[in-house]
């Protein structure tokens, strides 16, 4: 039976002196559920921010004014600037992020529902990934999760390869 994506992460990033971290804003936490839900993880998984308000992002991650301004909560940048802030304010070695809009309300015809913006990376860099997901708010709140989730997995054994 294949490693789910919570294993391969376990895998990969146990005794390799990793820590992870992650901020969520649309997933309210299920990433962080289903990492703790692995036997073993805090041997790596050192926090999990749900950072649903502006506020939030503003004072734990550092993601500044100028983004939402610009840009919105839902955006490639503040998906960026949410993982960037893991990465250098918390001191997390391997990070994700993901913020979006679950419905059914919140919308936009630019921003619509299932709109979701990714990020993951270690301090060497990191990627950005739009999702379009369907469904209700609660399919789309598991599929972030589990997109997330098999980011970090195949980033996790690539970084640990080249260790």
């Amino acid at each position: 039976m294949p490693l789910s994506p919570e294993e391969r992460i376990k895998r990969a990033l146990t005794g390799a002196g990793e820590t992870l971290a992650l901020a969520e804003s649309c997933t309210g936490g299920l990433i962080a559920s289903r990492i703790t839900g692995v036997a073993g993880s805090s041997e790596y998984f050192d926090r999990g921010l749900v950072t649903y308000s502006q506020r939030a992002k503003a004072e734990l991650l550092g993601v500044s004014g100028e983004i939402f301004r610009l840009y919105g909560e839902v955006s490639e940048e503040c998906a960026l600037a949410m993982a960037r802030g893991l990465l250098e304010r918390h001191g997390a070695t391997v990070a994700a992020s993901v913020t979006g809009i679950a419905g059914p309300g919140g919308g936009t015809p630019e921003k619509p529902v299932g709109t979701v913006w990714i990020a993951w990376g270690g301090p060497e860099g990191l990627t950005s990934e739009l999702l379009s997901l369907s469904g209700d708010r609660a399919a789309v709140q598991a599929r972030a999760a589990g997109e997330v989730l098999l980011r970090l997995a195949v980033f996790a054994e690539k970084r640990r390869r080249k260790g």
